[in-house]
Order: structure tokens, then C-alpha cells, then sequence
């Protein structure tokens, strides 16, 4: 990998405003990393304000000078690595590397972008700090505890002003609305949550969540209209959207198919370019959500997958087929495998668009297309799998797949949330053989990880681990 991309670039890093320009040791950024979070737990209390408490729950390194916040994030990850060893150890795999880790672990590579770079939001309705039921904005506090407060967003560093913009707007609407917020669904009420989408295009999509409860056609129909109106002949005009969609939904997440998404307003699909290529996007598709982040990203992925000219590259999980699509030109064929239905045609699209003619997107769950696709393959060419779960993970039956496929030697695994269920799949990937949970393949051994801060100010980053066997 060229060095860029292995460790923060030092111009990037000295650049900033306000920044110190000396590389924290790591004992000294852990003690200002303590005595922060002291002062964040402080500022939850009652004298803090609302704004500072919702920056605390959603950004808690917003505080932190970004070198600082790379520092934190790095020695997660190191723990993460640590603890992946000592669990390997326990299944008598000698993983022990230098510094207890289970391979070597780059530096964390820096977000070309470290404000507004969210090119999606999710706002929710609920009771704002004044008690006003028609908040829309983020959650402080939470369902359990029974405290939840709707706080406004416009503070937040990592949203974007147009996304702000809108739920300024969606808020006026619904206070204008003789119709109820629904918060608790049995309570009844209809406005629900705002998603904002936004691209470097310049494309806004909006899409509005409602509950319709006992209303009828003609009802519905009038919300509709008074909504487009509102967005495309009122106030909302000031936000330019490019599309506004509306979903009925009486669950508290639901799919297209479940539920269709209905264009009120615009074009039924935003466009992003990412390496010089164009994708289409529909409302509920998986986009990484830092583009620029998204960029070096998928560079490195390139880089680490040593792919040829004969590589046959299996991308799993892979949305509107963004990592498959801008490796093509480097294989020979990309085979691509996404649950979302919609994402799998705009992925199609995505390649027909751009002239790329070696891509096959298979539509289905991972763990129902996967086994079948490779207990039967006999191709002679290298196969590279590439995964980039959700945070729940893989499924057993994607990583029994995998591991069992023989012609898979190199695997990139691409996690947000590498402490959690992506942990369960990186032991049943490395452990001994074990037919009682039918892994009968040559167990893979963790090689190198690469941490991305495609999520500045918040504790999380993107870890791809590379398993070789």
C-alpha cells in the first residue's frame, strides 16, 4: 500500500485549525481522553445544555483535536486485536504477534472529510426539551430509562447544513399539521421519522415515515399532496430536493417490499460518483456514508486484495455494488450478493451505466445465495471474497460457505462494529476445523488490519481485516 494510506498524513493532520501539531504520546492522549470523558459524564448533568448533551451521546470525541481522536480509535482497535488473539490462543492457535495483537495493525487512516461528511441523516419526532411533541431531531437519553428527548441537530458537526435545512423544514410542516406525531405506535399519531440523503452531485432525496393507523385513501392522498405542496410550492421549496418520498409503515423498520416507497416529488433516484464512476442510488440502498472516506476505502480494499487480471472477486454484502464496481477493470469478473432487492437493481444499473460488463449481482440473503453458489464451484480462476456486513454480522452458513470453499485464499472483511458479532465470525473463521459446526476447511489466520475513520468525532471507525490461508 502506498504510505498514504497507511498512516494520517501529516499535512492533512497539521493543516487543521486550532490543532496541535505534536503527535500525542499514547499515555498522554488516554489521560486527556479520561479527563474529557469526566467532563462529558459532567456536562450531562442538568447544568449542561441540550445541544452539549446530544454532541456528547452522538460525537463523544467531538471535544478532542482530530489527531487525537486517530490516537483513541487506534488503541480500540488494538484492543479489539488483543482480544481476537487471546481468544484464538484459547482455541490453542498460536496468534500471538508483537504487542499482543493478532496481526500488525496499521495506523488509523484520517477522513479526507472531518465535518458534515454524513451524506445520510435519520431524524426522529418526538418530545423536544420544551415538551413539544413536533421535535424533529436526535435522541438524548433513552426508551428504557424512559427519558428520551428530542434534541435538534443543528449543532452536530458530522451532519451536513442541507440535511440541518430539511429537518428545520419536515419540523415546520408537521407543526403546521393538524395531524399528531406518532411516538408510541398504540397511541396512535402519523408524522414519524425524516431520512435526508444527500450526494456530492449536489442531489437531495427526502423521504417521510408515516403512520397511517385507521386513516383512509382519501385521507392519505390529502397528507400526500399537502406535503408535496409544502416541499415543492411553500416553505420546504428553500431545500431543492431532487426527490421526496413518502413511506406508509406501521413497523418500526420496513422495505421497500414491505411497504413501498412512494415518489411524491422529483427523481426516483439520487447520483453519487465514487472513483470515477457513477451510482445510482434508491431510498433505502446501503452507500457507505462518508463518500470521500468511501473513496480511500475502497483504494486500499483494491490494494489489499492483490487481485489480477484471472481473480475472480466475490463481493458480499455489497449494496448498490460500489466495492465490486470500482475493481472490475482490475478482474476478471465480480460476482456481487445483497438482500436488498432495490440495491441489487440499482446496482445492475450501476454497471450498464458505466460500461462494465464482467459484473453478476445476485439478489437474495448471503447465507441462502453463498452456499449454493459455492459448493458448487468449479471455476479453475482465484477467487478473492470481499464481505462488508451489517453490524449483526454474517451469517454462520456465509462463513461456513466461505471457509469450506477451498478456491478462497485471500478474504477482506470489512467491519464497523469488529467488538461485536463480526467478532464471533473472525473465530469461526480461524478455528481448528470442527464438524459438529460442519467447518471443514483449511482455517484462515488474520494477516494485517487497517483501521478508516469514516465516522470523525464519533468512537467508531471501519476496520478491514485481511484472513489469508
Amino acid at each position: 500500500l502506498p504510505p498514504w494510506l497507511l498512516r494520517p498524513s501529516s499535512a492533512l493532520l497539521s493543516s487543521l485549525p486550532g490543532r496541535d501539531r505534536s503527535p500525542p504520546t499514547e499515555k498522554k492522549t488516554a489521560a486527556k481522553w479520561k479527563e474529557k470523558k469526566k467532563a462529558r459524564e459532567g456536562s450531562s448533568l442538568p447544568g449542561s445544555s441540550w445541544e452539549e448533551r446530544l454532541a456528547n451521546a452522538v460525537t463523544p470525541l467531538w471535544r478532542l483535536p482530530y489527531q487525537e481522536q486517530l490516537q483513541v480509535k487506534y488503541e480500540s482497535q488494538r484492543k479489539v486485536l488483543q482480544a481476537l488473539a487471546s481468544r484464538l490462543e484459547e482455541l490453542g492457535i498460536d496468534a500471538q504477534k508483537p504487542g499482543g495483537l493478532c496481526c500488525p495493525l496499521q495506523p488509523v487512516v484520517p477522513s479526507p472529510v472531518i465535518n458534515g461528511y454524513r451524506n445520510k441523516s435519520t431524524f426522529s419526532v418526538n418530545r423536544g426539551p420544551d415538551g413539544n411533541p413536533k421535535t424533529v431531531g436526535l435522541y438524548v437519553g433513552t426508551g428504557r430509562e424512559r427519558n428520551i428527548v428530542c434534541v435538534k441537530a443543528n449543532h452536530m458537526e458530522n451532519i451536513p447544513p442541507k440535511h440541518k435545512q430539511v429537518a428545520q423544514c419536515y419540523e415546520e410542516f408537521i407543526r403546521r399539521s393538524p395531524l399528531e406525531p406518532c411516538i408510541l405506535f398504540h397511541e396512535g399519531g402519523h408524522w414519524r421519522e425524516l431520512v435526508v440523503r444527500t450526494t456530492s452531485r449536489g442531489h437531495t432525496m427526502a423521504i417521510v415515515t408515516f403512520h397511517p393507523q385507521e386513516l383512509g385513501q382519501e385521507a392519505l392522498a390529502t397528507q400526500k399532496a399537502l406535503l408535496k405542496e409544502f416541499f415543492t410550492c411553500g416553505p420546504g421549496t428553500v431545500c431543492a430536493l431532487t426527490s421526496l418520498y413518502f413511506q406508509e409503515s406501521t413497523m418500526t423498520r420496513c422495505s421497500h417490499e414491505q411497504s413501498p416507497f412512494q415518489l411524491l416529488h422529483g427523481e426516483p433516484h439520487i447520483f453519487e460518483e465514487v472513483r470515477g464512476l457513477k451510482f445510482r442510488i434508491s431510498p433505502d440502498a446501503f452507500f457507505q456514508v462518508n463518500t470521500g472516506g468511501a473513496e480511500v476505502l475502497y483504494q486500499a480494499v483494491g490494494k489489499l486484495s492483490q487481485v489480477g487480471g484471472d481473480t475472480v472477486l466475490l463481493d458480499i454484502c455489497c449494496g448498490t455494488g460500489t466495492i465490486g464496481l470500482s475493481l472490475a477493470h482490475q478482474v476478471s469478473k465480480v460476482i456481487g450478493v445483497e438482500v436488498v432487492e432495490k440495491a441489487i437493481e440499482d446496482a445492475r444499473w450501476n454497471a450498464a451505466f458505466n460500461g462494465i460488463s464482467n459484473c453478476e449481482f445476485r439478489s437474495g440473503k448471503a447465507e441462502a445465495v453463498l452456499p449454493q453458489l459455492l459448493s458448487s464451484w468449479e471455476d479453475a480462476r482465484p477467487l478473492v471474497a470481499v464481505v462488508n456486513p451489517s453490524r449483526a454480522g454474517l451469517h454462520h452458513r456465509v462463513v461456513r460457505a466461505i471457509r469450506n470453499c477451498t478456491s478462497i485464499r485471500r478474504l477482506l472483511y470489512i467491519s464497523c462494529k469488529p467488538e461485536g458479532e463480526a467478532m464471533r465470525n473472525f473465530l469461526e473463521l480461524c478455528c481448528p476445523p470442527d464438524p459438529g459446526k460442519k467447518l471443514a476447511g483449511e482455517p484462515f489466520a488474520p494477516t494485517l488490519a487497517i483501521p478508516f475513520d469514516m465516522f470523525p468525532h464519533t468512537v467508531h471507525c471501519e476496520l478491514v481485516l485481511l484472513f489469508t490461508r
